[in-house]
């Protein structure tokens, strides 16, 4: 039996969080999807507030995954330990509130949830993610595994990709919120993805107005990030697993844009 995978790329501010709520059901029923698992960590810009991450539960998601702006809004950290359904990265120290990764049930039985960060570029100091996943994978008994993360270096990803090969159903990327036209599945059956893109203002830049990113780099005064106003885009890969081998069949983008009026 087949088991699909929608996973959503970074949604970005108050313009991603109403296309969430607009499409992503529509989205996972025009898809056939199984199981949703949604980045979630910019959804007030930097951070996301428990009403955000009830309102994307509530969308049709099964899982939010967050990444380096996880305790950005201090009011999600009660929230982080009480709700299951959403993971913060798995390598920040132990200490930190909520966790990193969890099993979760669907129509084909426990699906597994790994929320990662990446070292390379980023402003934290976690633990290694490549040892991590290692430890994580010796106490998960189930063949549909899923593993996020986020990183800056795509090639920090792709290494992990090629490490768990074969090992796990699906490796993807976030937090660049530049969707990569690498989806596809790797030589031993694991499905990857650099990165899904973003969910947010279409004509931004990461979301943003392009205007104070320019200013940014221009080394400009620069006055507080706003995100862009205008369309909007969803941008998602789906995966295809075969639910009894855990390995995956086939990757597609599925995106949708404001500008193509066909799609919500």
């Amino acid at each position: 039996m087949d088991f699909k995978v929608l996973a959503v790329g970074d949604v970005v501010g108050n313009p991603g969080m109403e296309r969430i709520r607009r499409s992503l059901r529509y989205l996972k029923r025009k898809t056939a999807a199984d199981f949703v698992i949604v980045n979630g960590e910019n959804a007030s810009g930097v951070g996301i507030t428990p009403q955000q991450a009830e309102d994307i539960l509530d969308a049709g998601a099964d899982v939010i995954t967050l990444g380096n702006h996880s305790f950005n809004r201090r009011e999600i950290i009660p929230y982080l330990d009480d709700c299951p359904q959403i993971l913060r990265p798995a390598n920040y120290a132990p200490q930190t509130p909520g966790r990193g990764w969890g099993i979760f049930d669907s129509k084909c039985g426990p699906v597994a949830v790994i929320d990662l960060i990446g070292r390379c570029g980023m402003d934290y100091g976690p633990d290694n993610p490549f040892l991590l996943v290692e430890k994580i994978l010796k106490e998960v008994d189930t063949e549909l595994i899923f593993v996020e993360l986020h990183a800056e270096a795509t090639s920090e990803k792709l290494a992990m990709g090629h490490m768990l090969d074969g090992r796990v159903s699906a490796v993807w990327g976030t937090h660049t919120h530049v969707p990569t036209a690498d989806a596809g599945v790797l030589p031993r059956g694991t499905g990857y993805v650099t990165d899904l893109g973003m969910t947010g203002p279409q004509n931004s830049v990461l979301g943003i107005r392009p205007q104070l990113s320019i200013e940014k780099f221009r080394g400009d005064l620069t006055s507080r990030y706003q995100w862009a106003d205008g369309p909007t885009k969803l941008e998602a890969v789906l995966f295809t697993i075969d639910s009894t081998s855990g390995l995956c069949r086939s990757a597609e983008r599925v995106d949708l844009s404001d500008e193509n009026s066909s799609q919500r």
